[in-house]
């Protein structure tokens, strides 16, 4: 079966084309933008990728080799739903859909088990942290996961698994296709306004999604969050980050994060919580969660009020070690998220020197809302006077050079992808 994957530089759909391809598919795909990812792609054997998503490039390798199944990410239908290769394909009549329709097929046809990991925030870790602990534990796993790890791929199916680990988001209601052996569920607040008008709109996805597990691991202020009543189906823990197996693991959301991932392996094992999470000791984390760039200088990830107080407990506990002052450099994700929780950014940023402001990483933007500079967002801040709106150009560079110099820690805050923040500081600080 031919598959081709449209917005394959996505951190969804590229583990996805990676998995088709370990699992027998053949694979080819486009995007609209050349990016770190599709170069990864690229290095990990799915090669058939073009730059560009035209009637005439869909037409060219539909012509070589026809193809039987277009997935798509939610990106493509929401910037242009009569986008020019989902109207090739519709001519053709060539089989469509999004990710998860797929995704479910390759679990069915392989007989796995589903892991889901979801949440507005700490899937990402949870889900490389639950993959760590199986690889540790010499237990064959298939996985996708939203992030590079130094363990593993993106995207991995293993013939020999029993079970498949899946970082389920929420973004256009994708993780509801999907009915789990086990959820984990990581933290939740309100986000994706424009697939989630309402806060109970929002709720309501994840009540559903828990409805639709087996069964689920939660946190007692997500439980009472959702307003959920107890049942069978549902383990809830009480947040306790200072347990001495995970207590070498820097950042109070990552300590959560651990904790989580060494219950729900306990529980898929029968091992006892202790002596799965002993085998989080030499975890190596994974890239944008405060990966080190060049000495002194991070990116993370983090792009709402709550990431940005997990990576901020991240970064002040490894300053502390050496003495140093932080320093953010934030690109906020969108304009479409800052007309909704710009009033919660407050004190998101408490314990930083000095936070230099960019204008927001725009993707599938309303065009009838009015762009906030980040002068205005800053206006936000409990305290404005540690923020400086500042552009990313040679100024900027050159301001983090300065506070590299002085031997501050400098933190890169951005959850784009190409030409985001995070490749502007790996093209202009290379180690």
């Amino acid at each position: 079966m031919h598959i081709f994957f449209s917005g394959i530089g996505g951190t969804a759909i590229g583990p996805l084309a990676m998995i088709a391809v370990q699992a027998g598919y053949t694979v080819s795909g486009s995007d609209k933008q050349d990016s770190q990812y599709i170069q990864y792609l690229k290095k990990h054997g799915v090669s058939n990728i073009h730059i560009g998503q035209s009637y005439e490039q869909i037409a060219t390798v539909h012509e070589q080799q026809p193809i039987d199944w277009f997935v798509y990410s939610s990106a493509v239908s929401i910037e242009n739903p009569d986008a020019a290769e989902l109207r090739f394909c519709h001519e053709q009549a060539i089989k469509t859909s999004k990710r998860d329709a797929l995704l479910n097929q390759i679990i069915a046809d392989k007989k796995l088990r589903l892991i889901a990991i979801a949440g507005t925030h700490g899937k990402t870790t949870t889900t490389a942290m639950v993959i760590w602990l199986f690889k540790q534990m010499g237990i064959a796993i298939s996985y996708s996961v939203g992030a590079k790890i130094s363990f593993g791929e993106m995207g991995q199916y293993a013939p020999e698994s029993e079970y498949f680990v899946y970082e389920a988001d929420e973004f256009d209601r994708n993780f509801l296709a999907f009915e789990p052996y086990l959820s984990l569920i990581t933290g939740v607040s309100w986000d994706h306004h424009e697939i989630f008008p309402t806060r109970e709109d929002y709720q309501l996805a994840f009540q559903e999604f828990i409805q639709q597990s087996e069964h689920t691991l939660m946190w007692q202020d997500d439980f009472a969050y959702l307003g959920l009543e107890n049942g069978a189906r549902l383990t809830v823990l009480q947040a306790d980050p200072d347990q001495d197996e995970i207590k070498h693991i820097a950042g109070f959301y990552n300590r959560l994060d651990a904790w989580l991932a060494a219950n729900a392996v306990a529980k898929i094992t029968h091992k006892t919580v202790h002596e799965v999470a002993l085998k989080l000791a030499n975890f190596p984390g994974l890239q944008r969660r405060m990966e080190a760039i060049v000495p002194g200088l991070y990116s993370d990830y983090a792009h709402t009020p709550e990431k940005i107080r997990g990576a901020m407990s991240v970064a002040l506990e490894l300053a502390a070690q050496k003495n140093q002052d932080v320093v953010v450099v934030y690109e906020p994700l969108t304009n479409r998220r800052q007309h909704y929780m710009a009033n919660d950014y407050q004190d998101c940023f408490s314990g930083a020197k000095k936070v230099y402001w960019i204008p927001s990483y725009l993707a599938r933007e309303d065009p009838n809302q009015r762009t906030i500079p980040p002068e205005e967002l800053i206006s936000h801040l409990s305290d404005p006077s540690i923020a400086e709106a500042q552009q990313r150009d040679e100024n900027l560079k050159q301001t983090i050079q300065a506070h590299l110099s002085k031997g501050d820690m400098v933190v890169a805050m951005a959850g784009g992808g190409g030409d985001s923040l995070d490749e502007w500081i790996r093209s202009e600080f290379k180690p």
